[in-house]
């Protein structure tokens, strides 16, 4: 069984920093990719960023460019999502996302947050206030 747990969200002061975590079990982690998402108030999903643990890929979405740093770490079978600068705008609910296929789906061009994500994360606030 595939499991998808994040963890990390807080409220944090604007400035702020948060890492937020996902841990994945039941696939084989070097064959996923994470994806971050996010959904605030009365707005639509985002994608935030996303890691490719077979080929290294990276992506930010140009709202978190240059703020916020997702990274891996295989031998906790975990991608963090490192938060800096948070801003207002940044509150919402986030979620991680785990595809398996993303390398046969992006034909190898590595993760990106239009992939299809198969497996789900139930999601962990973040509130960054002003």
């Amino acid at each position: 069984e595939v499991q998808i747990v994040e963890s990390g969200g807080d409220l944090v002061q604007a400035g702020g920093s948060l890492r937020l975590s996902c841990a994945v079990s039941g696939v084989t982690f070097h064959n996923v990719a994470v994806g971050w998402f996010r959904r605030a108030p009365g707005k639509e999903r985002e994608g935030v960023s996303c890691f490719g643990n077979t080929d290294g890929s990276t992506y930010y979405a140009p709202s978190v460019k240059d703020r916020f740093t997702v990274f891996s770490d295989s031998a906790k079978n975990t991608v963090y999502l490192q938060m800096d600068n948070l801003k207002p705008e940044d509150t919402a609910v986030y979620y991680c996302a785990a595809d398996q296929y993303y390398m046969a789906r992006s034909e190898g061009y590595g993760c990106h947050v239009t992939l299809t994500y198969d497996y789900w994360g139930q999601g962990t606030q973040v509130t960054v206030s002003s």
